[in-house]
Protein backbone atom coordinates (compact mmCIF):
# COMPACT_ATOMS: atom_id res chain seq x y z
CA UNK A 1 0.00 0.00 0.00
CA UNK A 2 3.22 2.60 0.89
CA UNK A 3 4.59 1.18 -2.66
CA UNK A 4 1.33 2.42 -4.06
CA UNK A 5 1.10 5.95 -2.17
CA UNK A 6 4.19 6.65 -3.37
CA UNK A 7 3.10 6.06 -6.99
CA UNK A 8 -0.05 7.70 -6.12
CA UNK A 9 0.93 10.93 -4.48
CA UNK A 10 2.32 13.06 -7.13
CA UNK A 11 -0.44 13.09 -9.36
CA UNK A 12 -3.09 14.20 -6.44
CA UNK A 13 -0.27 16.24 -4.97
CA UNK A 14 -0.60 17.71 -8.38
CA UNK A 15 -4.90 18.63 -8.00
CA UNK A 16 -4.59 20.12 -4.56
CA UNK A 17 -1.63 22.92 -6.41
CA UNK A 18 -4.19 23.78 -8.68
CA UNK A 19 -6.91 23.50 -6.01
CA UNK A 20 -4.95 25.65 -3.60
CA UNK A 21 -3.88 28.00 -6.45
CA UNK A 22 -7.00 28.47 -7.40
CA UNK A 23 -8.27 29.23 -4.20
CA UNK A 24 -6.59 32.00 -3.10
CA UNK A 25 -6.79 33.65 -6.33
CA UNK A 26 -3.09 33.15 -7.36
CA UNK A 27 -3.97 31.52 -10.27
CA UNK A 28 -6.95 33.74 -11.50
CA UNK A 29 -10.13 32.05 -12.20
CA UNK A 30 -10.14 33.91 -15.50
CA UNK A 31 -7.00 31.91 -16.62
CA UNK A 32 -8.87 28.56 -15.61
CA UNK A 33 -10.74 27.96 -19.10
CA UNK A 34 -7.30 28.95 -20.89
CA UNK A 35 -5.65 26.02 -19.30
CA UNK A 36 -8.53 24.17 -19.77
CA UNK A 37 -8.38 24.32 -23.62
CA UNK A 38 -4.82 23.44 -23.76
CA UNK A 39 -5.31 20.32 -22.22
CA UNK A 40 -8.49 19.73 -23.86
CA UNK A 41 -7.30 21.23 -27.82
CA UNK A 42 -3.82 20.51 -27.52
CA UNK A 43 -1.73 18.24 -25.00
CA UNK A 44 -4.37 15.60 -24.01
CA UNK A 45 -5.23 14.92 -27.77
CA UNK A 46 -1.12 14.63 -28.35
CA UNK A 47 -1.20 12.18 -25.63
CA UNK A 48 -3.80 10.19 -26.35
CA UNK A 49 -2.75 9.71 -30.34
CA UNK A 50 0.94 9.01 -28.80
CA UNK A 51 -0.93 6.12 -27.17
CA UNK A 52 -2.87 4.83 -29.77
CA UNK A 53 -0.61 4.65 -32.82
CA UNK A 54 1.76 3.02 -30.35
CA UNK A 55 -0.21 0.48 -29.16
CA UNK A 56 -1.84 -2.37 -30.95
CA UNK A 57 -4.40 -2.30 -33.05
CA UNK A 58 -6.21 -5.55 -31.73
CA UNK A 59 -6.03 -3.81 -28.01
CA UNK A 60 -7.98 -0.50 -29.68
CA UNK A 61 -10.77 -2.91 -31.16
CA UNK A 62 -11.31 -5.01 -28.15
CA UNK A 63 -15.22 -5.81 -28.24
CA UNK A 64 -14.79 -7.61 -24.63
CA UNK A 65 -13.78 -5.13 -22.93
CA UNK A 66 -16.06 -2.10 -24.96
CA UNK A 67 -19.00 -4.00 -24.20
CA UNK A 68 -18.45 -5.19 -20.81
CA UNK A 69 -17.88 -1.79 -19.86
CA UNK A 70 -20.34 -0.16 -21.73
CA UNK A 71 -23.02 -2.97 -20.35
CA UNK A 72 -21.87 -1.53 -16.32
CA UNK A 73 -21.96 2.24 -17.26
CA UNK A 74 -25.69 1.64 -18.59
CA UNK A 75 -26.14 0.01 -15.32
CA UNK A 76 -25.06 2.95 -13.06
CA UNK A 77 -26.99 5.22 -15.38
CA UNK A 78 -30.15 3.99 -14.68
CA UNK A 79 -29.34 3.05 -10.79
CA UNK A 80 -28.10 6.35 -10.20
CA UNK A 81 -31.17 7.79 -12.06
CA UNK A 82 -33.79 5.61 -10.02
CA UNK A 83 -32.14 6.49 -6.92
CA UNK A 84 -31.89 10.46 -6.96
CA UNK A 85 -35.07 11.18 -8.45
CA UNK A 86 -38.05 12.93 -6.14
CA UNK A 87 -39.54 15.85 -5.93
CA UNK A 88 -36.18 18.35 -5.73
CA UNK A 89 -33.76 16.28 -7.70
CA UNK A 90 -35.85 15.67 -11.79
CA UNK A 91 -34.01 14.23 -14.68
CA UNK A 92 -32.01 17.53 -15.56
CA UNK A 93 -30.35 16.72 -12.06
CA UNK A 94 -30.44 13.26 -11.86
CA UNK A 95 -29.20 12.87 -15.24
CA UNK A 96 -26.22 14.89 -14.44
CA UNK A 97 -25.55 13.27 -11.22
CA UNK A 98 -25.54 9.61 -12.96
CA UNK A 99 -22.99 10.74 -15.45
CA UNK A 100 -20.44 11.78 -12.51
CA UNK A 101 -21.42 8.52 -11.43
CA UNK A 102 -20.68 6.63 -13.96
CA UNK A 103 -18.00 9.15 -15.87
CA UNK A 104 -14.88 9.04 -14.51
CA UNK A 105 -11.96 11.11 -15.19
CA UNK A 106 -9.96 9.22 -17.27
CA UNK A 107 -8.54 11.87 -19.61
CA UNK A 108 -7.34 13.83 -17.82
CA UNK A 109 -6.19 11.63 -14.90
CA UNK A 110 -6.34 8.08 -15.62
CA UNK A 111 -4.53 8.39 -18.71
CA UNK A 112 -1.30 9.01 -16.96
CA UNK A 113 -2.05 7.71 -13.77
CA UNK A 114 -2.54 4.39 -14.67
CA UNK A 115 0.23 4.59 -17.32
CA UNK A 116 2.88 4.99 -14.77
CA UNK A 117 1.15 2.48 -11.93
CA UNK A 118 0.77 -0.37 -14.81
CA UNK A 119 2.99 0.74 -18.00
CA UNK A 120 2.06 0.92 -21.35
CA UNK A 121 0.19 -1.91 -21.90
CA UNK A 122 -2.63 -0.49 -19.76
CA UNK A 123 -3.35 1.93 -22.97
CA UNK A 124 -5.05 0.49 -24.90
CA UNK A 125 -7.83 -0.60 -22.54
CA UNK A 126 -8.19 2.94 -21.47
CA UNK A 127 -8.21 4.60 -24.98
CA UNK A 128 -11.53 1.88 -25.45
CA UNK A 129 -13.09 2.85 -22.21
CA UNK A 130 -12.74 6.94 -22.98
CA UNK A 131 -14.24 5.94 -26.49
CA UNK A 132 -17.03 4.35 -24.90
CA UNK A 133 -17.70 7.23 -22.10
CA UNK A 134 -17.77 9.96 -24.70
CA UNK A 135 -20.00 8.24 -27.07
CA UNK A 136 -22.34 6.22 -24.40
CA UNK A 137 -22.45 7.35 -21.29
CA UNK A 138 -22.34 10.96 -21.89
CA UNK A 139 -25.09 10.99 -24.79
CA UNK A 140 -27.69 9.22 -22.70
CA UNK A 141 -27.20 11.52 -19.68
CA UNK A 142 -27.77 14.56 -22.02
CA UNK A 143 -30.49 12.84 -23.55
CA UNK A 144 -31.89 11.82 -20.42
CA UNK A 145 -31.54 15.53 -19.01
CA UNK A 146 -34.00 16.65 -21.21
CA UNK A 147 -36.75 14.11 -19.92
CA UNK A 148 -37.77 17.78 -17.71
CA UNK A 149 -39.04 19.44 -21.32
CA UNK A 150 -42.60 18.22 -20.95
CA UNK A 151 -45.20 15.41 -21.22
CA UNK A 152 -45.65 14.78 -24.96
CA UNK A 153 -42.51 16.84 -25.96
CA UNK A 154 -39.86 14.72 -23.39
CA UNK A 155 -39.11 12.32 -26.12
CA UNK A 156 -38.17 14.38 -28.76
CA UNK A 157 -36.87 16.44 -26.73
CA UNK A 158 -34.53 13.39 -25.51
CA UNK A 159 -33.76 12.68 -29.32
CA UNK A 160 -33.01 16.28 -30.05
CA UNK A 161 -30.77 16.16 -27.03
CA UNK A 162 -28.98 12.93 -27.91
CA UNK A 163 -28.27 14.53 -31.53
CA UNK A 164 -27.19 17.48 -29.84
CA UNK A 165 -24.39 15.59 -27.67
CA UNK A 166 -23.17 13.63 -30.35
CA UNK A 167 -22.59 16.39 -32.66
CA UNK A 168 -20.84 17.95 -29.27
CA UNK A 169 -18.87 14.37 -29.55
CA UNK A 170 -17.72 15.09 -32.90
CA UNK A 171 -16.81 18.48 -31.61
CA UNK A 172 -14.43 16.92 -29.47
CA UNK A 173 -10.62 16.66 -30.44
CA UNK A 174 -10.18 13.40 -28.12
CA UNK A 175 -12.06 10.90 -29.85
CA UNK A 176 -10.53 12.25 -33.10
CA UNK A 177 -7.13 12.06 -32.08
CA UNK A 178 -8.01 7.98 -30.67
CA UNK A 179 -9.18 7.16 -33.98
CA UNK A 180 -6.29 9.12 -36.10
CA UNK A 181 -3.68 7.24 -33.59
CA UNK A 182 -5.71 3.74 -34.35
CA UNK A 183 -5.46 4.19 -37.48
CA UNK A 184 -1.30 4.89 -37.54
CA UNK A 185 -1.11 1.95 -35.77
CA UNK A 186 -3.22 -0.06 -38.11
CA UNK A 187 -1.12 1.53 -41.03
CA UNK A 188 2.23 1.37 -38.85
CA UNK A 189 2.26 5.05 -39.83
CA UNK A 190 4.90 7.02 -38.50
CA UNK A 191 5.17 11.16 -38.50
CA UNK A 192 7.89 12.92 -40.00
CA UNK A 193 10.12 13.36 -36.99
CA UNK A 194 9.83 17.18 -36.56
CA UNK A 195 6.13 16.38 -36.34
CA UNK A 196 6.76 13.53 -34.23
CA UNK A 197 8.65 15.61 -31.85
CA UNK A 198 5.81 18.63 -31.55
CA UNK A 199 3.81 15.86 -30.52
CA UNK A 200 5.25 14.35 -28.69
CA UNK A 201 6.33 17.31 -26.66
CA UNK A 202 3.00 18.19 -26.61
CA UNK A 203 2.15 14.69 -24.88
CA UNK A 204 4.38 15.17 -22.20
CA UNK A 205 2.78 18.43 -21.16
CA UNK A 206 -0.42 16.55 -21.11
CA UNK A 207 -0.20 14.62 -17.26
CA UNK A 208 0.91 17.56 -15.17
CA UNK A 209 -1.34 20.60 -16.87
CA UNK A 210 -4.31 18.42 -16.51
CA UNK A 211 -4.05 17.61 -13.09
CA UNK A 212 -2.92 20.89 -11.87
CA UNK A 213 -6.22 22.39 -14.51
CA UNK A 214 -8.27 19.47 -12.54
CA UNK A 215 -7.69 21.09 -9.03
CA UNK A 216 -8.27 24.52 -9.98
CA UNK A 217 -11.56 23.99 -11.99
CA UNK A 218 -12.74 21.85 -8.75
CA UNK A 219 -12.01 25.29 -6.62
CA UNK A 220 -13.51 27.48 -9.16
CA UNK A 221 -16.76 25.05 -8.70
CA UNK A 222 -16.69 25.19 -4.71
CA UNK A 223 -16.07 29.33 -5.00
CA UNK A 224 -19.13 30.10 -7.29
CA UNK A 225 -21.54 27.47 -5.72
CA UNK A 226 -20.80 27.26 -2.30
CA UNK A 227 -24.73 27.16 -1.13
CA UNK A 228 -25.88 25.00 1.78
CA UNK A 229 -27.09 21.37 0.49
CA UNK A 230 -28.05 18.49 2.33
CA UNK A 231 -25.74 15.55 2.22
CA UNK A 232 -27.90 13.24 1.49
CA UNK A 233 -28.03 15.18 -2.20
CA UNK A 234 -24.79 14.20 -2.74
CA UNK A 235 -22.89 11.85 -0.31
CA UNK A 236 -24.84 8.55 -2.45
CA UNK A 237 -23.71 9.27 -5.63
CA UNK A 238 -20.19 9.52 -4.38
CA UNK A 239 -20.13 6.13 -3.12
CA UNK A 240 -21.35 4.93 -6.21
CA UNK A 241 -19.06 6.50 -8.13
CA UNK A 242 -15.70 5.31 -5.56
CA UNK A 243 -17.71 1.71 -4.65
CA UNK A 244 -20.19 0.68 -6.84
CA UNK A 245 -18.70 1.54 -9.89
CA UNK A 246 -15.33 -0.38 -9.71
CA UNK A 247 -17.21 -3.18 -7.68
CA UNK A 248 -19.87 -3.76 -10.80
CA UNK A 249 -17.18 -3.73 -13.61
CA UNK A 250 -15.30 -6.39 -11.34
CA UNK A 251 -18.35 -8.58 -10.72
CA UNK A 252 -19.75 -8.55 -14.55
CA UNK A 253 -16.08 -8.24 -16.11
CA UNK A 254 -15.32 -11.74 -13.79
CA UNK A 255 -19.01 -13.29 -14.56
CA UNK A 256 -18.10 -12.40 -18.43
CA UNK A 257 -14.66 -14.33 -18.12
CA UNK A 258 -16.28 -17.60 -16.50
CA UNK A 259 -19.09 -17.56 -19.15
CA UNK A 260 -16.20 -17.62 -21.88
CA UNK A 261 -16.10 -14.21 -23.16
CA UNK A 262 -12.65 -13.55 -23.96
CA UNK A 263 -11.53 -10.78 -21.66
CA UNK A 264 -7.98 -10.55 -20.57
CA UNK A 265 -7.48 -10.20 -17.02
CA UNK A 266 -4.97 -7.24 -17.28
CA UNK A 267 -7.57 -5.74 -19.16
CA UNK A 268 -10.10 -6.00 -16.55
CA UNK A 269 -7.77 -5.01 -13.97
CA UNK A 270 -7.17 -1.80 -15.79
CA UNK A 271 -11.08 -1.34 -16.11
CA UNK A 272 -11.73 -1.81 -12.86
CA UNK A 273 -9.28 0.67 -11.78
CA UNK A 274 -10.31 2.91 -14.05
CA UNK A 275 -14.02 3.08 -12.49
CA UNK A 276 -12.69 3.48 -9.42
CA UNK A 277 -11.17 7.20 -10.35
CA UNK A 278 -13.19 9.88 -8.95
CA UNK A 279 -15.62 11.74 -11.45
CA UNK A 280 -14.90 13.45 -14.45
CA UNK A 281 -14.34 17.24 -13.49
CA UNK A 282 -15.76 18.76 -17.34
CA UNK A 283 -19.11 17.08 -15.53
CA UNK A 284 -19.16 20.70 -14.26
CA UNK A 285 -19.16 22.70 -17.35
CA UNK A 286 -21.66 20.24 -18.55
CA UNK A 287 -24.37 20.73 -15.88
CA UNK A 288 -24.12 24.23 -16.07
CA UNK A 289 -24.45 24.53 -19.47
CA UNK A 290 -27.29 22.74 -19.40
CA UNK A 291 -28.70 24.46 -16.91
CA UNK A 292 -28.50 21.12 -13.69
CA UNK A 293 -27.62 21.93 -10.04
CA UNK A 294 -24.02 22.94 -10.99
CA UNK A 295 -23.49 23.37 -6.96
CA UNK A 296 -24.32 19.27 -6.39
CA UNK A 297 -22.27 17.89 -9.19
CA UNK A 298 -19.17 20.34 -8.00
CA UNK A 299 -19.98 19.02 -4.89
CA UNK A 300 -20.14 15.47 -5.96
CA UNK A 301 -16.63 16.11 -8.14
CA UNK A 302 -14.87 17.67 -5.46
CA UNK A 303 -15.57 14.88 -2.88
CA UNK A 304 -15.17 11.83 -5.06
CA UNK A 305 -11.37 13.76 -6.18
CA UNK A 306 -10.25 14.13 -2.56
CA UNK A 307 -11.28 10.72 -1.21
CA UNK A 308 -10.13 8.52 -4.03
CA UNK A 309 -6.38 9.30 -2.62
CA UNK A 310 -7.06 6.59 -0.48
CA UNK A 311 -9.83 4.66 -1.87
CA UNK A 312 -7.96 4.50 -5.66
CA UNK A 313 -4.66 3.59 -3.76
CA UNK A 314 -6.76 0.90 -1.80
CA UNK A 315 -8.22 -0.42 -4.99
CA UNK A 316 -4.82 -0.72 -6.96
CA UNK A 317 -3.13 -2.31 -3.61
CA UNK A 318 -5.69 -5.31 -3.82
CA UNK A 319 -5.72 -5.99 -7.40
CA UNK A 320 -2.18 -5.43 -8.45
Amino acid sequence: MLTVLLVTFPFFALVLAGFVAAHRRMLPLEAIPGLNGFVLYFALPALLYRFGSTTPIAQLLDASVAGVYALCALVMVAFAVAMSLNKRIRWNDASMGALVAAFPNTGFMGVPLLAALLGPASAGPIILLIFVDMIVTSSLCVALSRLDEGEGHGGRAMLDAGKKALRGVAANPMPWAILLGAAASALEYKLPLPVEQTVWLLADAASPVALFTIGAVLARAQIQANHPMPVSDYLPVTLMKLVLHPLLVLGVGTAAIQLGVPLEPFALTVMVLVSALPSASNVSLLAERLGADNGRIARIILVTTAVSFLTFSGAVSLLT
